[in-house]
């Protein structure tokens, strides 16, 4: 088959892929604390056509052969956790990590068993709320907006006395205060655990707005990742806080993607009328007669 074909038909399909992450990218950029990814390219395979040696003569210096490339591919799709643009919102249900970590929740799953359990999620969307706990009208718990429960640093979900004011501190402290009693001191209701990665390219979008470890590394989670409060503050020189009644905005720029768009279809074009071009040259060679 002609090369150009295959050439152009496996760079149409890496870019077709780069396609699908610009709009899913684009679809997102009102999402809270969505984090885009980002397509990287490489050549597939370059082969050499040796050319005789009675081509080769003394003092030449061309080279003796024809690189031939076949088409690039994409080699990796990226995680960019560039943070967002806080935006205020008052609403003290809502929460911003200003710095680089994230909210660690726990979604329904199964364990290596297959018996039912939970497993390990982690987000840059601070959306909750504070749930009923079912059996237990006089505490709330802290949940997104789906349910699942946000784990403190003692790995146990966050909850707090029903009818009370809810302050958190910048260091993750949940404090409950009774405004009934006024000059009472607020009931430490626990620390939300704040979790960086070491590397986010082991982190894989898991939907709903989550992110979970992938398992083709097989690196544990305890040396893919470190717990910056684990002593309910974070340690010196983190540069972490939590914001109440703040949002994260999605670090997706319009500008920049819409600048790829027109990159990507532009190239598409091109290796479309390669294939068009190569289809028609040999139309012509099987329609030549002696």
């Amino acid at each position: 088959m002609n090369h150009s074909l295959i050439n152009s038909m496996v760079s149409l399909q890496g870019l077709q892929q780069k396609l699908d992450v610009i709009s899913n990218n684009i679809a997102n950029i009102n999402t809270t604390g969505f984090k885009r990814r980002e397509a990287s390219f490489q050549d597939i395979l370059t082969s050499i056509q040796r050319q005789p040696g009675g081509f080769q003569r003394q003092g030449r210096l061309t080279p003796p052969g024809l690189d031939t490339g076949w088409g690039a591919r994409i080699s990796q799709l990226q995680l960019r956790m560039d943070p967002g643009e806080l935006r205020e919102t008052g609403n003290p249900q809502d929460f911003a990590i200003d710095g680089d970590a994230l909210f660690e929740v726990a979604v329904p799953g199964t364990d290596a068993s297959g018996n039912p359990g939970e497993e390990l999620r982690w987000t840059r969307d601070g959306s909750f709320q504070w749930s009923v706990i079912p059996g237990n009208p006089d505490r709330l718990e802290l949940t997104t907006k789906e349910g699942y429960p946000v784990r403190g640093v003692n790995d146990e979900p966050i909850t707090v006395p029903a009818g009370r004011r809810i302050q958190v501190r910048p260091d993750g402290t949940v404090l409950a205060y009774d405004d009934s009693a006024p000059g009472s001191a607020p009931e430490v209701s626990g620390h939300i655990k704040l979790v960086r990665f070491f590397n986010p390219q082991l982190l894989e979008q898991a939907g709903s707005n989550l992110f979970r470890l992938t398992g083709r590394t097989g690196i544990p989670l305890n040396q893919a990742s470190t717990i910056l409060n684990a002593g309910g503050v974070p340690e010196p020189g983190q540069n972490v806080e939590i914001k109440q009644g703040y949002l994260e905005q999605s670090n997706v720029n319009l500008a920049d993607e819409m600048s790829d768009l027109l990159v990507v279809q532009r190239a598409y074009q091109l290796n479309s009328r390669a294939i068009q071009s190569s289809d028609t040259m040999m139309e012509l060679a099987n329609n030549l007669r002696g």
